[in-house]
């Protein structure tokens, strides 16, 4: 009986030819259907969203009317005279602000919805990266004028503070002034890192298996040149 030599074995083994599970047809149809799915989820949370903002904006104005007594307590600590034509600029500043944030939201949601139309399973390879590559650029575009949005209110709204108080003519000590504009900076980066953690959360694990497809489509394109 002939001697077992396992170094003979492994190297036959090794040298046989094994048959790919899937060609690339397959791999990149496979590819295309789930690419087009998270493109779905996206658009879904994106729906969620603007009905969540919607329904807040609805709910408050319903029952507490456009009055934001935060900031006029910051006022009032601040010595400055709530008068009514500074109640009737906040209301109008807010709600002005809502308008604004329902109307971004529904840009990307329409947006979003018309990405996802545009990606077929039926598209050419290099036509299906081009439109994901397009739809990963909507989405860091749609975090990027959350997060400047949030700024742009943030300041507008210490403008307004300001002005309140030059126009009454109010002094302020040294640390009151020095307390507001850490209190604003601390809530602001707060805010905006809350944003961020919340988008990376959400979107983020749907947007890496996006990419990770996204690789793998370019590997395809680039072993069929």
């Amino acid at each position: 009986m002939p001697e077992f030599d396992i170094d003979n074995f492994k190297e036959t083994w090794q040298q046989q030819g094994i048959e790919p599970k899937y060609n690339n047809a397959e791999i990149l149809q496979m590819l295309n259907r789930k690419s087009r799915n998270y493109v779905k989820y996206i658009l879904w949370i994106s729906i969620a969203e603007f009905l969540f903002i919607l329904g807040v904006s609805g709910y408050y104005y319903l029952n507490y009317g456009n009055e934001d007594n935060s900031l006029i307590h910051i006022l009032e600590k601040m010595n400055v005279a709530v008068t009514p034509e500074i109640v009737r600029n906040l209301d109008a500043f807010y709600f002005i602000m809502k308008i604004f944030s329902i109307a971004i939201t529904l840009f990307f949601v329409v947006k979003f919805y018309l990405n996802y139309k545009k990606i077929r399973v039926e598209s050419n390879l290099k036509n299906f990266i081009v439109q994901i590559i397009g739809f990963k650029k909507t989405v860091n575009l749609f975090i990027l004028v959350n997060i400047l949005f949030l700024v742009i209110t943030t300041l507008i709204l210490a403008y307004f503070v300001f002005r309140a108080i030059s126009s009454q003519n109010i002094e302020m000590d040294h640390s009151t002034f020095t307390g507001f504009v850490v209190g604003l900076i601390v809530s602001l980066v707060f805010s905006v890192v809350l944003i961020w953690l919340y988008y990376r959360l959400v979107y983020g694990i749907i947007m890496r298996r996006l990419s990770r497809n996204l690789q793998q489509l370019k590997e395809i394109e680039q072993s069929e040149e």
